[in-house]
């Protein structure tokens, strides 16, 4: 890698910039007590039901603000001004909030858009924008903060929407800043965050690694297919995809690498994987549960949707990384060196038990909150069952859960109020309109190229924002376009979800292949490109299901099951032309058929499958001839080391 390329790789190791240590211990302290209140102020409200929105949105922002406030500093080791500065920003930050409690009956009865704002309300709401866009900033850089700004501009400046009007809509109601978005940042990203933190802190991640080495590390390409299964266990439990890579590939990297994999072969596999953890069910990143408030559906409901698509994504890796192993000879971890599966279960097993619990509250009809209350309560009494995971778990765990989990929800928290910006200043100015005609005009009502600009933009907004605001302006701006121009619904959102995720993997701003780069110690261009081509699958799928739901569980049972088992067939086809293996290593020609045979197969519909699979049969009945009358002409290629 090129010098600037190693400090880019170092400055997106996370989605969310790294907080600063408190150096003092009363600091440390004092930020160690917020974060525990505010995790048990969340497990009260989940357990017993939660106060009037505004009160709870302006709680949950206010414990968030504080702790950002604490640990994000605006110049760490600075001087007494700088310190100063800081708690004067807090200050104001407790001061907008607290303006909503002490006047919420007054706020509450007026006639919005109509009784007119007083100085106080007009003073607030400039320093509620200016702060809530300063902590977003310190959190998450600066791309979020200017998005919303230039929306800003652009109702302040270029719509007829008066002032105090669009400070009303920002400031003093439930559709900008303490809008749904916070909403779900409170009610249920906060809970899942504190649920992967406790999971975390019972040991369950060493669980899912040693499951994950039993049955698969032996195998072709064992390391690689280890990445793959460990990264879609640790995805229930956390939505970021860089996390994910920075928790699985320090073990699996190194492994894959042993065994003969290229470095960026190994970083790429690592990264698709771990992005697929926002769209692994049952707990998926925290912008599946906005989704599941703008369509005001359950949360069991959006899971249910993206069951299949997944189940997809992650079958088109594995056999991405089997059939790149099997081209180039590529052994797995010998089976002496492997934890045995009997053994994994016996003495770990048992700690899957809360994420089953989740599944079933769900399934149940639970509300999610509640199925992530019960899940974290039953981390570490489960973890105490037995001799091999009661070693090291005291109350201290319990501190440090409650402690983290609080910290990790900062990011998705500031993310979701600067996002009420942007939502705000759509709905009030009507750009929503505007922009799906902009999108329909330029489509020339077919919606195929709709698609395709939804998916750049979706894309592009991913490249400088976390998923979240990336989902959430494309909902505002994009999705009503495709939705007009004849897509479901239900595939709209989901198409606009999957392509927010995608930019984690996708140059030339790909953080979770950075990351992963960095571990491997590997280009990032090439890890990025082969990280594309790993994760193929998601970049197909969402447009096959736009035109035939049946990939979302929508519709008749035997259209769904016809539609899954024809595009796992095709998912595998998919793999196999891109890695150039199937039965055998395949030739030019046959790689081609396999791709076209893949697109055939994923795209539901009758013709198409009986196409898609003449093609395969092709391809297979020619690699078995070849196979068994020309073993020789099966030379594999040697892999280039980087």
């Amino acid at each position: 890698m090129t010098s600037a390329e190693k400090e880019l790789t170092i400055k997106v190791k996370s989605d969310e910039k790294e907080a600063t240590a408190p150096q003092s211990a009363m600091l440390k302290a004092v930020v160690a007590i917020i974060a525990i209140a505010m995790s048990l102020y969340h497990m009260y409200v989940a357990g017993f039901g939660p106060p009037e929105a505004m009160i709870f949105r302006g709680t949950h922002l206010l414990f968030a603000l504080t702790l950002v406030f604490l640990l994000y500093p605006l110049k760490p080791g600075g001087g007494w001004q700088w310190r100063v500065l800081d708690a004067v920003m807090l200050l104001a930050a407790w001061a907008f909030i607290f303006h909503i409690f002490l006047n919420y009956q007054a706020i509450t009865n007026r006639i919005i858009y109509i009784d007119d704002l007083t100085q106080m309300d007009k003073f607030y709401t400039v320093v509620a924008v200016l702060i809530i866009l300063e902590a977003t900033r310190r959190v998450l850089g600066w791309a979020l903060p200017l998005t919303a700004l230039a929306f800003l501009v652009y109702a302040l400046g270029f719509t007829n929407v008066a002032t105090p009007v669009l400070m009303e809509q920002l400031y003093l109601s439930t559709e900008g800043i303490f809008g749904s978005t916070l909403g779900v940042s409170a009610s249920y990203v906060m809970l899942f965050v504190l649920f992967g933190a406790f999971m975390e802190k019972s040991g369950t991640g060493q669980l899912f690694m040693d499951f994950a080495l039993s049955i698969t590390g032996h195998t072709a390409g064992g390391p690689g297919k280890v990445a793959v299964v460990s990264s879609s266990l640790f995805g229930t439990v956390s939505g970021s995809a860089v996390a994910n890579v920075m928790v699985d590939g320090p073990m699996t990297i190194p492994l894959m690498k042993r065994t003969g994999f290229r470095p960026p072969f190994a970083a790429a596999v690592e990264a698709t994987a771990s992005t697929g953890g926002q769209i692994m069910p049952p707990v998926m990143g925290a912008a599946a549960f906005v989704m599941a408030e703008f369509l005001a559906v359950p949360y069991a409901t959006v899971a249910l949707w993206a069951v299949i698509p997944a189940i997809l994504y992650y079958l088109a890796v594995f056999f991405a990384v089997h059939f790149e192993a099997k081209r180039y000879g590529l052994h797995g971890v010998p089976k002496n060196e492997l934890p045995v599966l009997g053994h994994v279960m016996l003495e770990r097993g048992h700690l899957f038990i809360p994420i089953i619990t989740i599944f079933i509250g769900l399934t149940m009809g639970y509300s999610a909150p509640l199925c992530a209350l019960a899940g974290a309560l039953m981390c570490l009494p489960i973890a105490l069952m037995r001799k091999a995971t009661r070693e090291g778990i005291s109350w201290r765990n319990v501190l440090d859960a409650l402690e983290e989990g609080a910290k990790n929800t900062l990011a998705v928290a500031m993310a979701c109020a600067c996002a009420g910006i942007v939502i705000g200043c759509v709905t009030i100015t009507g750009l929503g309109i505007v922009f799906t005609q902009i999108v329909v005009g330029l489509a020339q009502n077919m919606l195929p190229l709709a698609l395709i600009l939804t998916a750049i933009a979706g894309i592009v907004l991913g490249m400088g924002m976390p998923t979240t605001p990336a989902y959430i302006v494309m909902v505002s701006l994009l999705v009503p376009a495709l939705v007009k121009l004849g897509a479901p619904l239900p595939s709209a959102h989901m198409f606009a979800f999957y392509f927010a995720i995608l930019s984690a993997i996708t140059p030339p701003v790909a953080l979770a292949v950075f990351a992963a780069a960095s571990l491997a110690k590997a280009d990032l261009w090439e890890s990025g490109w082969a990280a594309v081509r790993i994760g193929a699958a998601g970049f197909i799928v969402p447009f096959m299901f736009v035109f035939e739901p049946s990939l979302l569980m929508i519709g008749a049972w035997h259209d769904i099951l016809h539609s899954f088992i024809t595009a796992t067939i095709g998912t595998i086809c998919l793999a196999g032309g891109l890695f150039g293996y199937f039965y055998r290593i395949a030739h030019a020609w046959e790689r081609v058929l396999l791709l076209c045979a893949a697109l055939l197969l994923i795209k539901p519909g009758i013709l198409t499958d009986i196409a898609g699979l003449v093609l395969l049969a092709v391809v297979l009945i020619n690699q078995m001839y070849v196979r068994r009358h020309e073993p020789k002409n099966d030379a594999r290629p040697q892999p280039a080391q980087t």
